[in-house]
């Protein structure tokens, strides 16, 4: 059975692409969307960085995101708590 590994504690996503965060150079994280709302949530290679990808991560749900140290992220509402994260067997 696979397991989750928390690495730090949850945070506040930054919320917009000038402080946007590696949140300290993970390659996995976890997100949690409590705002009540969906939300934006956006991932770059470069604070500020005018090519984002994004994805709409719905109300009271949960999304692991993989992706490379250095790509920041950012979400369209404080509300989404994210954590670095890693996975056992």
């Amino acid at each position: 059975m696979q397991r989750t590994k928390i690495i730090a504690t949850e945070i506040a996503m930054p919320t917009d692409a000038g402080t946007a965060s590696s949140i300290s150079e993970a390659t996995c994280v976890r997100l949690y969307n409590g705002s009540g709302a969906a939300a934006t949530v956006s991932i770059s290679t470069s604070v500020g960085a005018a090519t984002t990808v994004s994805f709409t991560m719905p109300n009271n749900s949960v999304e692991f995101l993989q992706k490379y140290p250095t790509d920041v992220i950012f979400a369209s509402s404080a509300s989404v708590l994210v954590s670095n994260v890693g996975f056992t067997n």
